[in-house]
């Protein structure tokens, strides 16, 4: 690049833009006042002079309004501009009208600006949002920076740390005893106390950015709470069936206990007395037999032990379970040949249990009752549908031992749903749609 090109950049530097505008009006304006002025030195005009300077003057003030004009939109557009820059959304620039070179910058900008107010007002709108929703959380929240020191704590935490989030403010995650938890993977249950109280926490962790710079989210929620409730109402509704069973023993046994003190009072015995007492004691070993039953049935529902898995051909499984029923011929709709990997026993048990279910409840009015089943890369679906009365509204159809029909133990439906989910299944039962009746649908993994 030679010197001269240099030197002739540098001095456009100095030169600003108003400047360069002034001196470009100027030399517009020269060619046609040099030949005005040719033009009135040549005819010798006496006033040449002064015509030349007021022309002068008039194309100095004509140049001067060219800059003047031109700079102003520029202005204009600067000062929106930085508006803009400092967060000021509010202003807009005014006589803008399509057609028109600046007018179409000004409106653009002021599109820009009822965009970029309309997008923040949304941001604040949901930061707010998100903030109420954090606060109301009883699950305790905080985020960690990159040095892992504490930047965020919601109330529930700050309760947990015993302290308010001004104390802990760039605190540790060593210092708060949550170290180790910053380094976790995956959701885990862990036993620890804090100042605020002690239990079974589930702790999950998340990585986010802020400003470019990683950041450890914690989320920690006490599950012992939740864990008490649900011992709490499960012992309750256990207590409930415990307590009917046995009130169903314990009253004729009470009633016979008191009916043979009476007879045994009788001086002299009554002539009758062996056939009164044979009947109470009869009772009586009634009852105790089906408390020994029932205390057996206990303890075979807790004692079920966990499935031994083997594959198995499950259409051969399921025609073996529909020829055990006596009562009426089970219907089995033929499914494809599928291999299953699961413990077939269990497995049979559950199907009868249920299939013993599903025709109790089809006897009384007649019908059928079906078995099909299909599955997919990921699961096999069992459904036995029969054609009952339905099902009752009751939300304890899955309680140990509560039972509608006479006579019936109150475990087959447990007891199907527990070796289902020993499997990593599940087992629900639902009305039909297309007719009276119940489906009982249970999902096994492949």
């Amino acid at each position: 690049m030679s010197p001269d090109l240099n030197q002739h950049r540098a001095r456009a530097r100095r030169w600003g833009y108003e400047s360069r505008l002034l001196l470009g009006a100027l030399l517009v304006a020269m060619p046609a006042l040099l030949t005005l002025l040719v033009v009135l030195w040549s005819q010798a005009h006496a006033y040449a002079l002064p015509i030349s300077i007021v022309v002068s003057l008039v194309t100095l003030v004509f140049a001067l309004e060219l800059r003047r004009r031109a700079i102003y939109p520029l202005r204009t557009l600067s000062n929106l501009l930085e508006a803009l820059r400092e967060g000021d959304y509010s202003l807009r620039g005014s006589a803008a009208r399509r057609g028109d070179a600046i007018g179409e910058v000004v409106i653009e900008i002021n599109t820009l600006a009822q965009t970029l107010r309309e997008q923040r007002l949304a941001v604040e709108e949901k930061s707010a949002l998100l903030a109420k929703v954090i606060a109301a959380l009883d699950i305790a929240v905080l985020a960690f920076d990159a040095q892992s020191l504490l930047k965020l704590a919601n109330p529930a935490a700050e309760r947990l740390l015993g302290s308010p989030f001004a104390a802990l403010n760039g605190r540790s995650a060593d210092a708060l005893g949550l170290g180790d938890w910053l380094s976790l993977t995956e959701s885990r249950i862990c036993e620890r106390s804090f100042p605020g109280g002690n239990g079974r926490w589930e702790v999950r962790r998340a990585s986010f950015r802020e400003d470019g710079r990683p950041h450890d989210l914690l989320v920690i929620t006490d599950l012992s709470r939740t864990l008490r409730e649900e011992e709490r109402l499960a012992w309750q509704r256990l207590l409930r069936v415990l307590g009917h069973e046995l009130n169903n023993s314990l009253a004729p046994i009470r009633s016979m206990t008191a009916t043979l003190a009476k007879v045994l009072a009788i001086e002299p015995l009554a002539a009758d007395w062996r056939e009164d007492a044979g009947s109470a004691l009869g009772v009586i070993g009634d009852r105790a037999e089906a408390l020994a039953r029932f205390m057996a049935r206990y303890t075979a529902f807790a004692r079920l032990p966990p499935p031994k898995p083997r594959r198995f051909a499950f259409a051969e499984l399921v025609q073996r379970v529909a020829h055990l029923e006596q009562r009426m011929a089970v219907v089995v709709e033929a499914g494809v040949a599928v291999d299953v990997d699961a413990d077939p026993d269990q497995i049979e048990q559950a199907l009868i249990n249920l299939l013993k279910n599903a025709v109790d409840a089809t006897l009384p009015g007649g019908g059928d009752v079906r078995i099909r089943w299909q599955c997919n890369d990921s699961e096999l679906s069992i459904e036995i549908i029969d054609a009952g009365s339905g099902l009752p509204h009751t939300e304890n159809l899955f309680v140990p031992f509560f039972t509608t029909k006479p006579g019936g133990s109150g475990i087959g439906l447990v007891l199907a749903r527990q070796i289902f989910e020993a499997h990593g299944g599940s087992l629900n039962l639902e009305n039909r749609i297309d007719a009276q009746g119940c489906v009982a649908r249970g999902i096994l993994p492949r």
